[in-house]
């Protein structure tokens, strides 16, 4: 791969038009790593954050992942402080449905009135009159499915949403939903490393619903995937991480993977992943690499 990047590489990972027409970059941002320890409050370098998401737009992704709980509610402010006006063509997606007790602590919450407040409080933090695409964060198993996705329906209905979204779901919790509400994406953790979502990914795409897999890289696990994804980086002249997020984006034309740093050149060499053309013989051997669970 040539060291100099192109003016927007993400451009050359391929488009999708999420829910059939949210035209964005097939690479785009995760927003999570924009919070301090425990994605618990505020960054240790604001301003490298803030740096961070307008090169993200200047590299060409227009796909941005966030969420409420992220932070919570920092990642959200600091996307509106970087960025807002936003460019035409950039699309946040936010997601709904934890609570935030403490760093690294996660509780599902899918009662109508939190998705509701949660919604209301992300309009509010990202100064926007509609989220293109409100995710639900998780299926919450206290309450009834019917009155989750009731709730992000109502917001569809009122104008504050456009396009709802799933995350960590199986096939059959997907297909409920879809009994219900049109669904526009699926957010499961899928990468080299963990693949235990292909039935999930298989069947976005047959229905063409946008994959975002969440932890792209694996970090900490890519190192287990041995030497064929070593051999790989040294063919194309790129990094291992590279490799991984360029293997994600030629694995399905539905795929969008969302890598996250709060660095610029980290950034700039994720973005650099979308110039990598894998060949055949590439794509299948790492397609025969065993996942890291497979090698302990």
């Amino acid at each position: 791969m040539k060291t100099a990047l192109t003016n927007q590489p993400a451009a050359r990972s391929g488009t999708f038009a999420i829910g059939g027409d949210l035209l964005v970059h097939r690479l785009g941002f995760g927003a999570m790593r924009l919070t301090g320890k425990g994605i618990w409050g505020e960054p240790p370098d604001l301003q490298e954050c803030i740096a961070v998401l307008g090169r993200a737009v200047e590299l060409g992704i227009t796909l941005i992942d966030t969420a409420d709980s992220y932070g919570p509610k920092v990642s959200e402010r600091l996307i509106a402080e970087a960025l807002h006006p936003y460019p035409n063509d950039l699309v946040i997606a936010t997601k709904a449905g934890f609570q935030r007790p403490g760093p690294d602590k996660w509780v599902e919450d899918g009662r109508p009135e939190h998705l509701r407040a949660a919604c209301e409080g992300s309009l509010h933090r990202l100064k926007l009159e509609r989220i293109d695409l409100f995710q639900l964060h998780r299926i919450d198993p206290k309450v009834a499915l019917e009155d989750q996705i009731g709730a992000l329906l109502d917001l569809q209905r009122e104008g504050k949403i456009c396009h709802i979204g799933l995350s960590e779901v199986t096939v059959g919790q997907i297909e409920a939903v879809r009994r219900m509400a049109p669904v526009a994406s699926v957010q499961n953790r899928y990468n080299l490393a963990d693949r235990n979502s292909e039935d999930v990914l298989d069947y976005c795409t047959r229905e063409n619903i946008g994959f975002i897999p969440w932890f792209p890289l694996a970090t900490g696990d890519l190192a287990k995937c041995g030497s064929l994804l070593a051999r790989a980086a040294a063919k194309l002249d790129a990094r291992p991480a590279q490799v991984a997020l360029a293997w994600l984006l030629r694995k399905s034309p539905v795929m969008l993977p969302i890598p996250g740093t709060s660095n610029v050149k980290h950034l700039e060499e994720n973005t650099a992943a979308a110039l990598l053309d894998l060949d055949d013989s590439i794509m299948g051997e790492l397609e025969r690499q065993p996942a890291a669970d497979e090698t302990q």
